[in-house]
């Protein structure tokens, strides 16, 4: 009998968080201005594991209407828009964040690990990694700085082995 409150009063709790508005206006904004991709392959890479919270083109999944994944979803494009939008390039947001981005891939923290369960075309080979690291860097001129060496990628147990 406990159990069925319990489990009452978390359908009545999920039903109710459903009336909070944010999270679900999934409205993509204009492109205004896109980057030079330095080769084909960099760009695809990018679309298939960066786009969604990296650009203005974001592909709104069934449950980023469904909180509260829905608020989990829009603080993560909301973030990732607001540190590197390549739908937006040449605002001022920053320095370098072309550089900040092939560090982020080369260092194994994007794309982030709790995207890909949901996204598995997201996940990228060790290789795929290397390669849109390296193709970050020639789009947005890296400078080598910091001795991170263009194909050191590092996975998200910060060594450099493959998976």
């Amino acid at each position: 009998m406990k159990l069925l409150k319990i489990l009452a009063g978390a359908v009545i709790a999920l039903a109710a968080i459903q009336l909070v508005p944010y999270g679900r206006d999934h409205k993509n904004p204009a492109v205004t201005g896109e980057p030079t991709w330095d080769s084909a392959r960099t760009s695809e890479l990018f679309g298939r594991a960066c786009k969604d919270c990296h650009s203005n083109e974001t592909v709104w999944p069934w449950y980023s209407s469904i909180a509260p994944a829905s608020w989990l979803t829009q603080i993560d494009v909301n973030v990732g828009r607001s540190k590197f939008n390549v739908s937006e390039w040449g605002r001022t947001t920053g320095e370098n964040e072309g550089d900040k981005a092939a560090g982020e891939v080369r260092e194994g923290k994007m794309p982030p690990f709790i995207y890909l369960p949901a996204h598995p075309e997201a996940k990228l080979t060790a290789e795929e990694k290397v390669e849109l690291a390296n193709g970050l860097a020639a789009t947005f001129g890296e400078k080598k700085a910091g001795g991170a060496a263009v194909g050191a990628v590092k996975d998200k147990d910060g060594d450099n082995d493959k998976d």
